[in-house]
């Protein structure tokens, strides 16, 4: 990491055009070179940031005390022009930051306080790290904000983060910083209680009358207290003899997760590619796929005979395992590696999923798979997963303006 003598010139005032112009204009002047530049507008009010160094090879030896001097008294002339204020700071500012050095954090909120926001930049401190940039990424439907962070060992900051976002209430995700965070170009998620509210197997089971019987033994699936293809084939039986009109009607009763549209629309624009893995049934995830404009999709077949369900399935089960090969098989396919990867599921079937892709989230989640999956979504609606990928709401609504967007039907 390199050091120089730098110095930073703070220029604080109400927001207006042209600003950042006039402060670039007043520098242009000296032998300094840009070390880092960020503007902030809250409220109406600007905050815009230079730091600058003495361009050795324009002003070889020329004195830093010198410039820094000249500089100071060109910008407190603009500054009063343009009726804001400025302030300056002279140090060892850092060159350069490696990306292999820096981490995103992004926190998840509804409301989001500031003792909540005090105790996470608390927890960064006390790892030693330091806070590189702070940017608010949405107030809606929850307020996400976004941390870059440098000088942490990752694995010890994750883990003291996850117990004080325990303590706070609040979702916090870590992830290393680079190009890799916005290339994650396929998207596989679970469809019951993740994509869709409730489980499909239960609606089902409310026409065949043995509504209890499936929801006891699909709780000890998800708790992991069940092999899930036992599970599955023990709740299939009981539908036995139940008219396979009954489908048409569960079809219709699908409700989406809350943000389910804007998660898919969004992505698809950016070029995402998506799919859906379910332990449920292609007779209904089918229908989720014309619906949506998904790109793969894999789930189990209720086997049919004369209209009637038979209480057996057809082919092999999608199981938790199963869940896995099939985001292998759709990366594959996509030419996605797995690094690339974002996989989204509650339960603990979408465990081996979650481990494979390159991000796990646990959206929804039972504690086992919260404590196991990358990062942890609390709040319940699916399109915040887009902050964890460092895409805004305004980026949002910009593509939304775009128009064009798949399975708005």
């Amino acid at each position: 990491m390199n050091e120089q003598s730098t110095l930073l010139v703070t220029v604080t005032g109400r927001d207006r055009p042209g600003v950042s112009a006039r402060l670039l204009s007043t520098l242009s002047v000296f032998p300094v070179t840009l070390v880092d530049l960020e503007q902030v507008v809250i409220g109406g009010r600007l905050v815009l940031g230079a730091l600058v160094a003495v361009d050795e090879s324009v002003a070889p030896g020329v004195s830093g005390d010198r410039v820094f001097d000249e500089v100071r008294s060109a910008v407190e002339k603009t500054s009063i022009d343009l009726e804001m204020e400025a302030e300056f700071a002279s140090g060892n500012g850092r060159v350069t930051v490696s990306a292999d050095e820096r981490l995103h954090m992004t926190l998840l909120a509804d409301p989001l306080r500031p003792g909540q926001l005090g105790a996470i930049t608390s927890c960064i401190a006390r790892a030693g790290a330091n806070i590189e940039r702070i940017e608010r990424l949405a107030s809606y439907p929850v307020t996400s904000i976004e941390l870059e962070v440098s000088g942490a060992d990752p694995e010890t900051l994750r883990g003291d983060l996850a117990m004080e976002a325990a303590t706070q209430q609040i979702d916090v995700a870590l992830q290393p910083s680079g190009l890799h965070r916005r290339a994650k170009h396929l998207i596989v998620m679970d469809v019951d209680s993740t994509l869709i509210q409730g489980e499909v197997i239960e609606l089902l089971a409310e026409y065949a009358g043995c509504a209890e019987e499936v929801a006891r033994v699909t709780e000890e699936a998800m708790r992991g207290d069940l092999d899930f293809e036992e599970s599955l084939r023990r709740r299939v039986a009981l539908l036995k003899g139940l008219d396979a009109s009954a489908m048409d009607a569960v079809r219709e009763r699908l409700v989406l997760t809350p943000g389910a549209r804007t998660l898919v629309r969004t992505l698809k624009r950016l070029g995402y590619e998506f799919a859906i893995v379910s332990g449920g049934f292609t007779q209904i995830t089918d229908a989720l796929v014309d619906r949506l404009g998904l790109d793969y999709s894999a789930a189990n077949t209720l086997e049919v005979v004369d209209g009637k369900l038979t209480g057996g399935l057809v082919g092999p089960v999608i199981d938790r395992g199963g869940k896995a090969e099939a985001l292998r098989g759709f990366a594959a396919e996509a030419g996605v590696p797995l690094s690339r990867t974002v996989a989204i599921g509650d339960g603990a079937n979408d465990l081996d999923m979650l481990r494979a892709a390159g991000l796990g989230v646990a959206f929804n989640a039972k504690p086992v798979v919260r404590e196991q999956a990358d990062t942890s979504v609390s709040v319940p609606y699916l399109d915040t997963i887009l902050f964890l990928l460092g895409i805004s709401r305004e980026e949002v609504e910009a593509a939304d303006r775009q128009g064009g967007s798949p399975g708005t039907a």
